[in-house]
This record gives structure tokens, sequence and C-alpha cells, in this order.
């Protein structure tokens, strides 16, 4: 059987001076394993760890002034080089998310190994699995071709050079994967109970969950793969989905004195800098514009409206130059809104959202415009209910719509296909607020809603980012691979390279 690697660009150091060392002293990890040490992590640990982690970290300040500002939601401030279009490689989000899949991998090669035929461990190994999903599609979503298939389940087999995977083999295997682990979950077997921070063990939830999941790998790869795409789409839409805001996929917040524990936009607000609390003008004017009811709960009016009696809602450029820089008067535009947002005493603090049934809805309503499980005329009502899900989520609690707003927002009547999904997706835009890669995918995807780059010209002549660079690291310790995946990109390791799915013209 063919030896599956270590992703030692992880913990390469410590892992080759460890097994180096065992090579020449006998019984090593006997001698040097303290009798009180920790040598085994309880799975339902890693997973909590991984599901809050995962989560907080597609909100944080890091996000929010690169991907966050080239989606326009955040202004991304005036000292961050990254949201003038000026790049930089992304060695923390790397890093990150190659740490999550080590706890996840831990799970199956440690705490619960042996056990996948075990009922009191093959539903835990199923939702482990499906976590790893959702964390290698990010992953591969924000750089494009990752090393994949060689990473391992066993440190004694070090390979310092992983090859990359192509996105296209990855999404392939992923779809299997999440078929896979959705044939062995079972409602009779153990649970992870309240370590599951989602929705506490229950098979059935996760059943949706994955389905959900794999609706969104499908509408993903639907420029590139139409036929796979489409396959994995019907079979998504034939089979339950999350079916209300009761089956959100999210992780509670604490408005305590653990700054860790506040929602990751409140944590920007606690401990980021000043510069970096303001919103874009994108964002802003779309919801001036569409009277949404959300504005409010989002945006903060103005300190200078609030002192001449008239408050009001402005947006800060993104990317601006060095003159447009030196030019702003803070207190004229609005940062995210002090009553929600940026508010430590709220009574029920805000969740930071993973997956929800309003992402659901807006992906079922693309695919009935494209008959794919559904027919073009439920497209409306699957975009209304994302709407309304959308809306009634935790800071909003909108629970009815406006009717001036719904009848000028929520009707297809007279569109084109295409004027229905700029609808459909500009409202995921709106949704995604908070979920910066998500919000950045889904935008390089689609091309909606329609983005003006800032004037700052950067590293990419003026031009919104197409993704994440690799880690600087790649470079120095696996050069042979990176190159290799780096002469697939369209225009090599740059901000303006697109990954394997963006194909849309």
């Amino acid at each position: 059987m063919k030896n599956r690697k270590f992703l030692t660009y992880i913990t390469g150091g410590l892992i080759s001076t460890m097994v180096l060392m065992a090579g020449c002293t006998k019984d090593f990890e006997e001698l040097n394993t303290p009798p009180t040490s920790v040598t085994d992590v309880d799975a339902g640990l890693l997973l909590s760890k991984v599901q809050k982690d995962a989560a907080m970290v597609e909100g944080n300040e890091r996000a929010n002034i690169e991907f966050g500002s080239w989606i326009q939601h955040w202004a991304g401030g005036q000292v961050a080089p990254v949201s003038r279009y000026i790049q930089q490689p992304t060695d923390g989000v790397w890093a990150s998310h190659y740490a999550l899949l080590r706890n996840l991998m831990q799970i199956r090669t440690q705490s619960l190994k042996g056990m996948e035929s075990n009922p009191a461990g093959k539903s835990k190994l199923a939702i482990a699995k499906i976590m790893e999903v959702t964390v290698w599609q990010r992953l591969t979503d924000l750089f494009g071709d990752v090393p994949s298939s060689e990473t391992s389940e066993n440190a004694s087999n070090v390979n310092t050079k992983p090859v990359y995977d192509t996105q296209e083999s990855i999404y392939t295997r992923l779809i299997a994967d999440l078929d896979n682990a959705m044939a062995q979950l079972d409602p009779a077997d153990a649970s992870y109970g309240n370590a599951d921070f989602y929705f506490k063990g229950d098979a059935a939830k996760w059943k949706r969950f994955a389905n959900s999941l794999k609706l969104r790998l499908g509408m993903r790869i639907r420029y590139a793969a139409p036929q796979l795409a489409e396959k994995t789409v019907r079979e998504a839409m034939a089979q339950p989905l999350l079916a209300g805001n009761t089956e959100n996929a999210a992780i509670p917040t604490y408005n305590n004195a653990q700054t860790t524990n506040a929602h990751p936009v409140l944590q920007q607000f606690i401990g980021g800098s000043p510069d970096l609390r303001y919103l874009a003008d994108a964002l802003v004017r779309t919801l001036k514009t569409k009277n949404d009811p959300r504005l409010p709960m989002i945006a903060a009016p103005t300190v200078n409206s609030v002192k001449a009696g008239t408050p009001d809602y402005r947006g800060m450029g993104v990317a601006l130059t060095d003159a447009e820089l030196l030019a702003i008067i803070k207190d004229d535009y609005s940062t995210a809104s002090t009553t929600t947002y940026f508010n430590r005493t709220l009574s029920t603090p805000i969740p930071c959202y993973v997956f929800t049934y309003a992402d659901v809805c807006f992906f079922k309503a693309e695919a009935a415009l494209l008959g794919w499980g559904a027919t073009a005329a439920d497209a409306e009502t699957f975009f209304k209910d994302g709407v309304k899900a959308a809306m009634a989520l935790q800071p909003y609690n909108i629970t009815t719509i406006p009717p001036a707003y719904e009848t000028a927002e929520l009707s297809f009547a007279g569109l084109s296909a295409e004027q229905q999904l700029e609808k459909i997706m500009t409202q995921k835009w709106i949704l995604l607020f908070g979920r910066d890669y998500e919000a950045f995918t889904e935008w390089r995807r689609t091309g909606y809603p329609v983005l003006t780059p800032g004037g700052n010209q950067g590293s990419t002549n003026g031009t919104i980012p197409r993704r994440a660079v690799y880690s600087s690291l790649e470079v120095l310790l696996n050069g042979e691979n990176y190159r290799a995946a780096v002469s697939r990109l369209t225009q090599g390791d740059a901000y303006v390279s697109r990954v394997w799915w963006d194909k849309k013209p």
C-alpha cells in the first residue's frame, strides 16, 4: 500500500529532529515521555477546537483587512498594504488551515483509530471527515492547488516536499468524501454531544449539513466543470438540506473578560487599530440605496452627522491613493454599528456563523435558475426564503420585512436570468458580512455584486485580487513542487491569477 506522507511544512522542524534522534536512541519514545504527559487528546476536544478556530479566523481583523476589503465590506484601514492591493504572502492563513487539518487528522489517526466500523466511533469519524471537507474547500478556494493527497496519518514517515494537488482533483475527492461520510452517519451511534458546537452530535442534522456542503461544492464549480456541477447539485437537491435557522452551523460567543470569546468583529473593536474599523462605501451605499432595514444594525452613523443633528451613514473608499488617505476625516465615515457588532454589552451575543439556512436558500435559487433539481419558477421563492432567513438572523432579528422593501427588492418580475443571479448574489453578499473568506469566494465565482476597484494601483495594476498568494515558506522548503503549482496558475503566484473554478468571463 502506498505510504501517505506528513505535513512537514507545518511541523517539519520539530518532527525531523525527533525522527533523527529516534534513529540513534533505543527506546527514545519511552525514555522521553513523562509519565504524566498527555499523549492523546479526546476527539470531542479536538472537534470543538477546530470548529471554534475555523469560524473565528474567518471574521478576524486580518481577514477583514485583506479579504474583507477586497470584497468591500471593510475599508481596510489606512495602514494595511494588502487592503491597497499591495501583494504580500499569506503565511498565517496558510498555516492556520493546515493546523486545523492536523487536529482533525488526529481524531482519525489517534483518538478514534481503528473504530471505523464501531458504533462508538463510526459516526464521530464521519463528522470529523465532514469538517475536513469544509477546511480543505476553504483552503483550496483561497489559494488554488495545494498539498493534499500527500498529507499523512503517521509522523514517522516524513516528507518535506509534498506535491500540490490540482484544485480539480481536490474537488472531485471532496464530493466523494462527503458521500462516504454521509453513508457512515447513524443516529444510533455514539455522539460528540455538547463538544459539538454545531449540532450537539445530532447525526440527522450533520447529514443535512453535509448534503448542503455538497450543494455548495457543486455550485462552486459551475463554470469550470458544468457536467460534474450539475450532477452534484441535482443529487444534493434531491436529499434533505438545512431546513431553517434552527439548523444553522454557528459558534456561540460570549461578552466576558476573555476577548477571544467575543465575536471576531467585536474583537477587532476591542483590541484592533482604530484605522481598521471603518466600513466600505460599497456596502453602506448598497444598504442605503435599498432602504435595507439592516443598515443601522450593521453601520453606525458618522460622528459628524450625529453632532450636526442629522445622523447619516457613509462608507469609506477602498484601496485609497496616498492623496486620498491624506484627505480623510475619519469622523465623516461609518464604523460597524455600536449597537450590535461593536457592542460588548449585548444580553445575547451574536453567534459566529459558519453555514446557514440562508446560504442554502441562495444556492437553491441559483440552481433553480439553471433547472438543476428545481424549475426556474422556484428561483424567486427560494430567493425570498433566503432573504427572510438572512434578516431573521442575529443581530437583526427582523421577522417582518417592510412591504416596500419586499416589493422593490424581492421580485424577479421582468428580469433576465443573469439579472436574477445578480440580485441573488447581492443579497448573499450582504448576508456574508463578517464571513470574509466565503464572501470573497462567492464574489469571484459569479462577479456579483459588481465592485469598482479603489484608485491605488498596488501590485495588481488597480484590479481587485482574485486569490491569496502562497506562504513564503513554500518557496524555501518545497520549491520544486511550489514552482510546478505556480506554473499552472494563469499569471503565476500573484493576486491577479485565477484558481481553477474561477472561469466565469
